[in-house]
């Protein structure tokens, strides 16, 4: 078949009332659309009458389909609580567009503040009916100051903040430190009367027309807005399309948070795209019971669903042989993996662990993307994911690996998708790279955004990169990689950053909060950075002393003061900190600190530390059997079940364990928190918020807090907590386990 048969194909996708894709389109050969220039977007756009924006895009589905289910989202992972058919969501964001254009006009920036739920997505598209900029983000934690958010409010100089009538209470009764966020108007959305709205004109916005900021990972002060424009979007679901092999009987099945690119344009707009329903549920839903997924996948036969590599982890620690027995996962035709380190071992895991429920190991898709290329940039299905075995000197010392270790890496597919070019690039003489060499990752296409919101210096170094030869713009990555038999491999980062959980974080942040923690620790002393462990990447803590500490030092004290300032600003838990003498961390002769350097020392056992702390081995374990009374229960009781959980995961002897100290001391981070929830309401006989173990983060604070509920006689602060527990807002804003990157390797 000629491409000529193919784009009339394509146009026929939107032509159609039925909007059934033909079955001609999986049959193109991977030579037809990467190397004829297939799918030109000029040539469709003259072809065809093709949705320009999101809102010609709804439009037509609300026209042509107004009555198909869209959205549906599960209020515990498990029941129906709304649904939206595109007729629904057409009428409420007209209603909300006009209730915008009240206090705001083209071009301003609305802040998006919502839980897990389908009034996010009416918000999301009551801007772009508005012709406002959507900013999608996380509702900050009540009580607690949130850098970030304020960060992005500021960055984006947003007019608007939409939100629900519940957050907006909580808001309205706090005060605000941003001036930007005082002066905002802000606007419960689920208040909107759809019946008594005026009348709704589309604005005037065209492809090129901003549609929303993505921020992605800066340093906690200095979060950066990509911009993203409807061209952009449309152009990277057809690439979507194409690259997962979507059809009309494509089924979604999502739990990803909406406020991140790979929640919002792959669970969100993918399905819209293609005019196909969407299952969409809570990521603290999934925490909390990650089967919830798979049994969401296996009840409405869901076809695409996926997430980052920790998701497939979960699900293999936290589910039952019976509940695996009940799955039928048959269906599953594209389990894509991305946005964090793909782990080979963890496919392989997976795929034996579910094979009984109907899991088949050519369904895994690798990928890879991006904020910055609005989403995805590669992947591809194949018989079984490609793994290839690199050895240290093959990264030309371009990444630091530990020494005599074989790095088996998971190939993220191809990445000649339409008309998107990627050339693997020398970072320093700007020349490409051969096949099989690694370098830096460089991305030209129609997917590519248009810069940093208000960052003209950063988007020039970033955005608009050339090649010695000339040719550009390309968008510079930070990633390493290589290009072999068609795959792209990731294999590293450019720059420092560390990446827990699918989270990105800045190693600046982190040393600050450590060389600020205690007067024994020197100034630019210390190193935080990353290694790959059994369960996925852990922090590792570096840091000199002062000379005249090293006699006084109580190394003990320092260490848990470094642990507190680590969690307190970051909730990161701790893998390990080395305490080292003056001038023995690594350095440049002009004094910055060498992480990579410091990082191969230390996992080659190489540096000479003055006193070490590692962190206890967390191990899965069986869960506590039998629900006492209310009567039954008691301060003591609930501080011996916890002394009781921690020494049974850490081997830690019952004795040893001091019930002054955090949680996260003893391995408990943000996703091992919302298990711990979940299991001590199950042996409690009560829901409780997954936040629960970091509002009280020692056994003593968490056991004297439940007791005071259970007697009926909380404190003050135990007090305001019980209502924040009977707040149904808890949800994924609590546990921002993403950035809205999407990356293999970020």
């Amino acid at each position: 078949m000629d491409n000529r048969n193919a784009i009339h194909a394509s146009t026929k996708f939107f032509q159609s009332d039925n909007l059934q894709i033909l079955s001609i389109i999986p049959q193109l050969s991977d030579e037809s659309i990467s190397t004829r220039g297939f799918f030109r977007r000029t040539q469709i756009i003259e072809s065809m009458s093709e949705p320009a924006t999101l809102v010609e895009l709804l439009q037509h589905r609300a026209r042509i389909q107004p009555n198909k289910l869209a959205y549906t989202f599960l209020i515990d992972g498990e029941t129906e609580e709304v649904r939206f058919t595109y007729a629904q969501l057409d009428r409420r964001a007209r209603a909300i567009a006009t209730r915008i254009w009240e206090v705001a006009t083209n071009g301003d920036r609305a802040l998006l503040l919502y839980p897990a739920g389908l009034e996010f997505i009416a918000a999301f598209f009551g801007c772009l009916y508005a012709g406002v900029i959507a900013v999608p983000t996380y509702p900050p934690r009540r009580n607690r100051p949130d850098p970030r958010f304020e960060a992005i409010a500021e960055d984006a100089n947003a007019s608007i903040v939409l939100t629900t009538t519940e957050i907006l209470s909580n808001a309205s009764s706090r005060p605000m430190k941003t001036q930007i966020l005082r002066d905002a108007h802000w606007l419960a959305t689920d208040e909107q009367n759809i019946e008594t709205s005026p009348a709704w004109e589309i604005p005037d916005i065209w492809g090129d027309t901003l549609a929303f900021l993505q921020y992605t990972s800066g340093s906690t002060g200095s979060p950066k807005g990509v911009m993203v424009n409807h061209h952009n979007i449309l152009y990277n679901e057809e690439m979507v399309r194409w690259g997962f092999g979507h059809t009309e009987e494509t089924i979604f099945v999502g739990w990803l948070p909406l406020f991140h690119d790979m929640g919002l344009i792959g669970n969100v707009l993918q399905p819209l795209y293609l005019g196909i329903p969407c299952t969409l549920l809570s990521p603290v839903a999934f925490l909390q019971r990650p089967v919830r997924w798979l049994q969401a996948i296996s009840r409405y036969r869901a076809t695409t669903s996926g997430g980052p590599n920790f998701a497939y982890d979960l699900c293999i620690e936290k589910t039952t042989p019976d509940e695996r027995a009940k799955l039928d996962l048959h269906c599953w035709e594209v389990a894509y993996n991305g946005a964090e380190p793909i782990r080979a071992e963890t496919l392989e895991r997976f795929s034996k662990t579910f094979a009984s429920s109907g899991f088949r190991e050519k369904a895994f898709y690798p990928t890879y993307g991006m904020a910055e290329t609005t989403l995805f940039v590669s992947g591809s299905r194949s018989r079984k994911p490609v793994i290839h075995e690199i050895e240290e000197e093959e990264n030309r010392g371009l990444v630091a690996r530990s020494s005599g270790k074989k790095q088996r890496l998971v190939g993220c597919g191809r990445a000649t998708w339409l008309e998107q070019k990627v050339v693997i690039t020398d970072p320093d003489s700007l020349t490409p790279r051969l096949n099989g060499e690694v370098g830096e990752i460089w991305v030209s296409g129609d997917n590519v955004a248009q810069g940093y919101w208000n960052r003209p210096e950063e988007t020039r170094k970033t955005f608009e990169a050339h090649l010695d030869s000339g040719e550009g713009p390309f968008l510079r990555t930070g990633d390493l990689g290589f290009l072999k038999d068609g795959q792209l491999f990731i294999t590293g980062r450019l720059k420092d950053l560390i990446i827990i959980h699918a989270q990105n974080y800045y190693p600046q942040d982190i040393e600050l909060a450590v060389e600020r923690s205690h007067e024994a620790l020197n100034p630019n002393g210390c190193a935080a950075f990353s290694v790959e462990e059994e369960h996925g990447e852990q922090l590792v803590i570096v840091q000199e002393a002062r000379r005249t500490w090293l006699r006084k030092l109580d190394t003990d004290a320092v260490f848990e003061i470094i642990r507190q300032a680590v969690f307190e600003q970051h909730e990161l838990p701790i893998h390990a900190i080395l305490l080292l003498k003056p001038g023995h961390l690594p350095k440049t002769s002009s004094g910055k600190v060498q992480r990579r350097a410091c990082r191969t020392r230390f996992l080659a056992g190489e540096l000479e530390a003055v006193a070490e702390w590692r962190q206890p081995e967390v191990k899965e374990i069986t869960p506590s059997k039998g629900i006492p009374s209310p009567s039954d229960v008691t301060k003591d009781l609930i501080r011996n079940w916890l002394i009781d959980r921690i020494a049974r995961s850490t081997d830690i002897p019952p004795a040893e364990i001091d019930t002054g100290r955090l949680f996260t001391d003893y391995g408990l981070d943000s996703i091992a928190a919302v298990g711990l929830s979940e299991e001590l309401g199950k042996w409690l006989g009560q829901s409780l918020p997954p936040t629960i173990p970091y509002e009280y983060p020692t056994i003593d604070a968490l056991a004297r807090h439940l007791a005071g509920l259970r007697t009926g006689h909380p404190t003050t602060r135990e007090r305001n907590t019980a209502r924040e527990i009977e707040n149904k807002n808890e949800t994924e804003e609590i546990f921002p386990f993403f950035t809205p990157d999407f990356n293999a390797s970020k």
